[in-house]
């Protein structure tokens, strides 16, 4: 019987308690857009913007201006982007314009273009030239548009897609950057839109932020999804003019959107999930309903039970009489929910010709 060799490398491992936090200014590249060092897609069908958001949220990075003119830049630095479908004239221009709706130099945006006839993921060669890129600029966000010119594996294969996405990750960890894939999603209706990325269901799975770009009546929406952090209702957007008449950029649709709200503390939905409740809820059914993390829900349960707010009973955690009594009083939250609900969005927007 051989002994096992002793691995010429070991893995590093850290105490729990030595894990580093994440603070409160690092948890966004792009506040309420993509989150800290995020992998994910813009996903959508042919024609429906997704190179315009794309280089929006590059400039946006490059630049530190807020992104679709609303969402402000919380870590700005160089980007780096990829765009295989799209001759190297025509991205300036749409650079360009994006430049010029921001009041600011194309000549001083720190946005760097790979120009190259093809990029393969799944080459080591190129892989090693893409490494090489990065480490030479040290970009906050990386651009790759779109991704089944990026490879010639079989999307719908789990092994093969797997393989590439995981490379994809390890390059995001070990250079500290944000990786947006532009992508196409079937015509199929999925309950989630991220289930609709044509291929493999591991596409969805491996995506931290996400931003999908459908058309629903005549009208562009951006839905938006975090594996960490809610998001918000989906926002109508439309590819405008600037005041030139002649630099276009998208922008959310005025009236239809406001600006986004950090969402309840994390104590204010426990309480509501316990008023909602007919019994009491374990600390189990909690965790689910609010799809929270085992950490951040037993900080709140362990802050509201010190301020006599909650209980913990045998059946489970519920609220103190003194709390229940002001169940019926709406809280502000609410109020502001229900105002916007009532607003109407605007009529249909016209499909633009050039938009991709």
């Amino acid at each position: 019987m051989t002994r096992p060799t002793k691995p010429k490398r070991e893995f590093r491992v850290v105490r729990a308690a030595n894990l580093p936090a994440q603070l409160p200014e690092k948890a966004w590249l792009v506040r309420d857009i993509w989150s800290h060092l995020a992998v994910g897609f813009i996903g959508g069908q042919p024609k429906c913007g997704k190179t315009w958001l794309a280089l929006d949220l590059a400039v946006s990075v490059a630049s530190g201006t807020h992104c679709l003119g609303r969402f402000p830049v919380d870590q700005p630095g160089p980007a780096l982007a990829y765009l295989a479908e799209d001759s190297l004239p025509h991205v300036r221009e749409r650079l360009a314009a994006l430049c010029a709706q921001r009041h600011i130099s194309l000549q001083s945006l720190d946005l760097h273009l790979i120009d190259a006839p093809s990029l393969r993921l799944d080459n080591a060669e190129d892989q090693a030239l893409l490494v090489q890129a990065i480490s030479q600029f040290k970009p906050r966000l990386l651009v790759l548009d779109p991704l089944v010119r990026l490879h010639a594996l079989d999307e719908n294969s789990a092994a093969d897609v797997s393989s590439l996405l995981g490379w994809l990750r390890a390059l995001s960890r070990t250079h500290g950057l944000g990786i947006v894939v532009v992508h196409h999603m079937s015509k199929k209706s999925r309950r989630h839109l991220g289930q609709a990325l044509r291929g493999s269901s591991d596409l969805h799975a491996w995506a931290d932020s996400s931003a999908y770009l459908t058309r629903q009546q005549g009208k562009l929406l951006l839905t938006l999804e975090h594996r960490s952090s809610p998001a918000g209702p989906p926002i109508p957007l439309q590819l405008a003019l600037g005041p030139d008449g002649v630099t276009p950029h998208l922008e959310p649709v005025l009236d239809s959107v406001t600006t986004p709200t950090s969402p309840p503390p994390v104590a204010d939905r426990v309480i509501h999930a316990l008023r909602e409740a007919k019994a009491p809820l374990s600390r189990v059914a909690l965790r689910r309903k609010l799809c929270l993390n085992n950490l951040k829900l037993g900080d709140a349960l362990a802050s509201l039970e010190r301020e006599g707010v909650v209980a913990r009973t045998d059946s489970g955690w519920n609220l103190c009489a003194t709390t229940t009594a002001t169940a019926d009083a709406p809280s502000s939250t609410s109020a502001h929910a229900a105002a916007q609900s009532d607003k109407q969005l605007p009529l249909p927007l016209p499909a633009p010709t050039s938009l991709q």
